[in-house]
C-alpha cells in the first residue's frame, strides 16, 4: 500500500475501469479522533462512524477530511446499515436522513455511494463504461442472504429503465467489482451453522472452509463473494488482500477490538 504524506490515507481500486469511474477506501489513519477510534497511538482516528460511540465533532472533522480530500467534493450518502439486502437508487434529491439499506447505486456524477465497514467486504461496482456505480455492505449475513445479487439486480433493472437515454447508453451494463479490505480467511472463524448456510445457497464452496488447529472453521468470505458476483454476471472481480483484522496499524477490526471505529468505502461518477 502507498499512500499520501498527509491527510486521510485511503487506497484505490487497482481495477480497469473508465477514468470517470472514482473510488477509494480509507484506512484508520488521518483524522483526529482518540482512544479506541484513534490511529497509532491512540492518536489520529479516521473513524468515520457516528454510531459507535466516538465523539460526535472528531468524526464530523473526519468526514469533512475525506469529502475534502480524496472525493474532492463528492457527496457521500451515508446508509443505516442493518446486515440485510435493501438496495436504494441514489438520485439528484440526496436523503435527509441515511436510508436504512446495505446498498446503493446511482447515475448521478458527483454523488458517492459510502458503504461503512471494520472486518464486512466493501464491494465496490462499476459499468466499466462509466454509466453507473454502486456499492453494498457484505457481512456473512447480508452475503448469504444475496445482497451482492440484489445489487446487481438493482443496477441493471435502473439501466433497462434507462432506456436508450445519453445518460445511461444502449448497451447492456459490463459491470466489474473490487473488493476492499476484510476479515480474511484465516481469521474468520465461524461455528458450523454458519458454514452450513452458505453451502445451502452456494453448493459446492466446501474449500472456502477450512478447520483451524483448535477444530473451529474457518470461512473466506472472498472467495464466496466472487462465485456470488460472477453467478450475477460481473464479468471481472478485484480484491484487495488486506486483513482487517490481521493490521491494526491501518484497519478497525470489530472482530479483533469490538469497541472500535469504522473505515468507509466510497464510488462516484467524476463531475
Amino acid at each position: 500500500m502507498t499512500f499520501p504524506s498527509s491527510g486521510p490515507r485511503v487506497i484505490r481500486p487497482d481495477w480497469r475501469v473508465a477514468p470517470v469511474v472514482q473510488a477509494c477506501c480509507t484506512t484508520r489513519v488521518g483524522g483526529v479522533s482518540v482512544g479506541p477510534y484513534g490511529a497509532s497511538g491512540g492518536q489520529g482516528g479516521l473513524n468515520l462512524g457516528s454510531h459507535v460511540g466516538d465523539r460526535p465533532e472528531a468524526v464530523a472533522i473526519n468526514r469533512r477530511r475525506v469529502v475534502d480530500g480524496p472525493l474532492g467534493g463528492a457527496r457521500p450518502v451515508w446508509l443505516e446499515q442493518v446486515h440485510g439486502t435493501a438496495v436504494v437508487e441514489l438520485g439528484p434529491d440526496l436523503p435527509l436522513t441515511p436510508p436504512v439499506a446495505d446498498a446503493a447505486w446511482t447515475r448521478e456524477p458527483g454523488i458517492a455511494c459510502t458503504i461503512m465497514t471494520a472486518d464486512c467486504l466493501p464491494v465496490l461496482l462499476a459499468d466499466r463504461a462509466g454509466r453507473m456505480v454502486g456499492a453494498a455492505h457484505a457481512g456473512w449475513r447480508g452475503l448469504a442472504d444475496g445482497v451482492l445479487q440484489a445489487t446487481v439486480s438493482a443496477m441493471r433493472d435502473g439501466h433497462r429503465r434507462a432506456g436508450d437515454s445519453a445518460k445511461a447508453g444502449g448497451a447492456e451494463l459490463d459491470l466489474v467489482a473490487w473488493v476492499g479490505p476484510h476479515i480474511g480467511a484465516t481469521a474468520f472463524e465461524i461455528g458450523p451453522e454458519v458454514r452450513t448456510r452458505f453451502l445451502d445457497v452456494m453448493p459446492g464452496e466446501d474449500d472456502a472452509f477450512e478447520l483451524n488447529a483448535a477444530g473451529r472453521w474457518l470461512g473466506n468470505l472472498a472467495r464466496l463473494a466472487r462465485r456470488a458476483l460472477r453467478e450475477a454476471g460481473v464479468g471481472e472481480v478485484f480484491c484487495d488482500s488486506a486483513c482487517t483484522v490481521a493490521d491494526p496499524s491501518y484497519f478497525y477490526s470489530y472482530r479483533r477490538d469490538h469497541i472500535t471505529g469504522r473505515i468507509a468505502s466510497f464510488i462516484w461518477l467524476a463531475v
